[in-house]
């Protein structure tokens, strides 16, 4: 029989197998960590599906080694009557099935049940995508009278010249960045390194923040940091602070108050795309490690695949 679902599912307070079940998850971030060696910003998003998992098995009492895919099924209704968007659900599962595999090698579990839930199937969503006139007024955007907005702008700049994610941008260093040879190398996901070009705006832009604004951001830490992009008090300029600064200037300039520093990773991406170049080092500067990922981008751009079909088809 399987259990009722709830709209609202009240929370008690763990037995001892939900004591259990919190050590094993402790254990299992642990692992994701030094043994996966996975991105911090990925194992912080396990961690929360499993604590999620976590609430859910509080409130129906059962130990994990007891589970069965029934109890699984529930779990992931659950998850949709919680209403949770189909990529999260699919991340959960992913998540569930990463931390049973990990029960099952320590020897916790005889076998991971959790690989026969089904993959959600997500429809493919086109990114939003500025176009070029856009992307200029909101480059545009930083002026004089804003506190830091040399910095701003070279922030702004950095995030279409070369594609980095918000987190990317926020862990350059100095020594990252290279004005005279137009490049800098970023860090993405699992520490993977890449060598992303620096346009001529971006440079600009960079070198003017190093001259006339770093310096003074600089001397109010009490040691000389490291980082390219500081805070007001000299410190790291963090992934948050860098997704409310483009809504800041996105309301100014008039472009859609639903971009993030993610929209400029797009726009990125497709304007490439449809200036000519290969969708192979349009996914070496953007980091993906497969091929699909990119492809999405030729689904965005219309315009460019019209061209190539008139430049080679024979009857275009």
């Amino acid at each position: 029989m399987s259990l009722k679902l709830r709209p609202k599912l009240k929370v008690v307070k763990p037995k001892l197998q939900g004591d259990a079940a919190v050590r094993w998850s402790a254990a299992f971030v642990d692992y994701l960590r030094s043994e996966c060696h996975l991105a911090d910003n990925t194992v912080q998003a396990y961690q929360r599906d499993i604590r999620r998992f976590q609430q859910w098995l509080a409130n129906v009492g059962t130990a994990i080694p007891q589970l069965g895919i029934r109890e699984l099924s529930d779990f992931v209704g659950w998850l949709h009557q919680h209403e949770l968007a189909p990529s999260s659900i699919a991340r959960h599962i992913v998540g569930l099935r990463m931390f049973f595999r990990y029960l099952q090698l320590e020897g916790i579990l005889q076998r991971n049940l959790a690989e026969l839930l089904g993959s959600q199937k997500l429809w493919q969503r086109v990114p939003e995508v500025l176009s070029p006139g856009m992307v200029q007024k909101f480059l545009e955007a930083p002026n004089r009278f804003d506190s830091f907005w040399r910095r701003d702008r070279a922030l702004l700049e950095l995030l279409y010249a070369t594609g980095c994610r918000a987190s990317e941008l926020s862990h350059l260093r100095l020594e990252d960045v290279h004005l005279a040879e137009g490049y800098c190398m970023c860090h993405g996901k699992g520490n993977k390194q890449r060598l992303t070009p620096l346009g001529r705006a971006a440079k600009e832009a960079l070198q003017d923040y190093l001259e006339h604004e770093r310096p003074r951001l600089a001397a109010t830490a009490p040691v000389p940091p490291p980082w390219l992009l500081l805070s007001r008090r000299g410190r790291r300029l963090r992934r948050e602070a860098i997704w409310e600064l483009v809504k800041k200037y996105a309301v100014r300039a008039g472009v859609p108050p639903t971009i993030s520093p993610h929209t400029l990773r797009h726009s990125f991406a497709t304007h490439l795309l449809a200036g000519g170049a290969d969708l192979r080092q349009v996914q070496e500067m953007l980091g993906h490690a497969s091929i699909q990922t990119t492809q999405i981008y030729t689904h965005v751009d219309q315009s460019r695949l019209k061209k190539v079909h008139r430049q080679f088809h024979p009857r275009a």
